[in-house]
């Protein structure tokens, strides 16, 4: 994008004012150059007008010879440079502004009716009473305006004044001028400078402040000092934008966040359901293979004896216990996941319980061969029995299926302050240690085939797990050498835990 080049504040206004001062000197300049002559002489005719008229006025009331009027008389000749000379009818001087009355008669007339000032002879106003003359003295090369004419009695009056030094003074004025607008234009430029530079200093931090707002950086804050007022309000209200401005994204950034979050958990969700329909289709597929391949076999009468009719039927229902357990199991998962089976605590004795459940499994223990050693003495914990329960019958279940090598089962406790650790360890082969974390997933097995070599349904450890957060207690795993131990821990105390370790 295509940028224009922008001056900033402190030139902009630099230029303004000194464009200003500059116009302002030479408009006096031009004015001075082209009326002040006019006016100047204007004034000088103005004086001669009202100089005649204050003596017409005295010859009018016979003061002209009165000793009062001698020094008004002399005011008026003094002040605007005039020269006077009152003349009666038979060629008496009456009044003189000098002493040389014969001199100044001469010069009045070599300059009305002289040959030397014919052709520098200009009538500039005239009336009935007087007429007024601009003059110009070849020989000296001067200027005049001079007045003649009438008063009331009947003298005759001439007044003179001088317009010699007008150019000179306009010459000497637009020097003096050039000389003061040179210097006021240097010193505006240095008073502008000074004080733009304070003027604008704010409205720079405010800038700085914005450039890093645009930035997403809300670290810097204005500063409040000497600038104007509303300089003043629109940095606290920078400021305010700037902790509005961070507040608004941070909310923005950890609904972002938890927006990712909701994402992945619900990717998340869509794998476990994606892989829970799969691992329940595998599940389901054998057994439900199977009872269609023997009830077809019945159906079709392929063995007609008892014994083999019998046969098939014990399969079919066999696997449709199977079916029917891991659908028990998944039922009491779900309740168990989303809260429905609620923790009934009571205290009781978990060697007891235990001894149970080992005395139903003394059957599989046999039929496989399998010595399980198991001599704790009585020990009263906190929790469902029942649910516990549970977690001990899946533990030794799990036990009993991987037992190998010395076909060994020990069950055993450990104390730890107020809690019981009771630990079920069968010999044989050790579960791979990036597979530990995950058997208490739903339906996950170490064995990837997935064969029925060992039974179950991959949910017997996910509910373990299930129990054991509703119970707000912890349940591992870990190798040794010589086999694997599954472990959970209960309350010896009255009060259970409200977290989980």
């Amino acid at each position: 994008m295509r940028h224009s080049y922008k001056w900033s504040v402190t030139t902009q206004i630099c230029v303004v004012i000194i464009g200003l001062v500059t116009g302002t000197v030479l408009l006096c300049w031009f004015l001075n150059t082209t009326f002040l002559e006019d006016y100047y002489s204007r004034t000088k005719m103005g004086q001669l007008v009202g100089g005649y008229d204050t003596i017409d006025q005295a010859s009018r009331e016979e003061r002209l010879l009165s000793i009062d009027f001698d020094v008004e008389l002399d005011r008026l000749c003094a002040n605007a440079n005039i020269e006077l000379l009152i003349v009666a009818p038979d060629g008496t001087v009456v009044r003189s502004s000098s002493n040389d009355a014969l001199n100044l008669i001469n010069r009045f007339l070599d300059v009305l009716f002289g040959a030397s000032a014919d052709e520098g002879r200009r009538e500039v106003l005239s009336n009935d009473n007087y007429s007024i003359l601009q003059v110009t003295d070849s020989r000296m090369g001067s200027e005049y305006l001079v007045l003649w004419g009438t008063l009331a009695d009947g003298n005759l009056i001439m007044m003179r004044t001088a317009l010699e030094g007008i150019r000179a003074s306009v010459n000497i004025s637009n020097r003096f001028l050039a000389y003061i607008g040179i210097g006021s234009v240097l010193l505006s430029m240095f008073i502008v400078v000074l004080v733009t530079r304070r003027i604008t200093r704010p409205i720079r931090q405010l800038t700085d402040i914005s450039r890093q707002m645009t930035e997403l950086d809300f670290t810097a804050k204005y500063e409040p000092g000497r600038g104007s007022k509303e300089i003043e309000q629109l940095g606290a209200h920078m400021n305010q934008l700037s902790e509005t401005l961070e507040l608004s994204i941070s909310e923005l950034k950890t609904a972002n966040n938890e927006l990712k979050i909701d994402i992945e958990k619900k990717e998340q969700i869509d794998e476990m359901r994606k892989e829970f329909l799969s691992n329940v289709s595998h599940e389901l597929k054998t057994p439900l293979a199977l009872i269609q391949g023997y009830a077809e076999g019945l159906s079709e009468c392929i063995n007609d004896d008892a014994e083999s009719r019998s046969f098939y039927c014990e399969v079919i229902m066999d696997e449709a216990g199977k079916m029917n357990r891991m659908v028990g199991k998944l039922l009491t998962l779900n309740h168990l996941e989303f809260g429905n089976d609620p923790v009934a605590m009571s205290r009781f004795d978990v060697t007891e319980l235990i001894a149970g459940v080992v005395e139903s499994a003394s059957l599989l223990l046999e039929q496989g061969g399998i010595t399980l050693d198991f001599s704790e003495a009585p020990a009263y914990v906190w929790g469902d029995e029942f649910q516990i329960e549970e977690v001990v019958t899946n533990y030794l279940s799990n036990a009993i299926h991987y037992a190998a090598g010395k076909k060994c089962i020990r069950i055993f406790y450990t104390v730890k302050e107020d809690v019981l650790r009771v630990s079920v360890f069968n010999t044989g082969s050790g579960i791979p240690e990036e597979d530990l974390a995950r058997v208490w997933d739903k339906f996950y097995k170490v064995d990837k085939a997935r064969t029925r070599e060992y039974g179950g349904s991959g949910i017997g450890l996910s509910i373990v797990k299930a129990i054991m957060d509703s119970h707000h207690r912890a349940c591992g795993v870990k190798n040794h050498a010589d086999g694997v131990e599954f472990w959970m821990e209960l309350d010896k105390n009255a009060v259970a835990r409200t977290g989980k370790e």
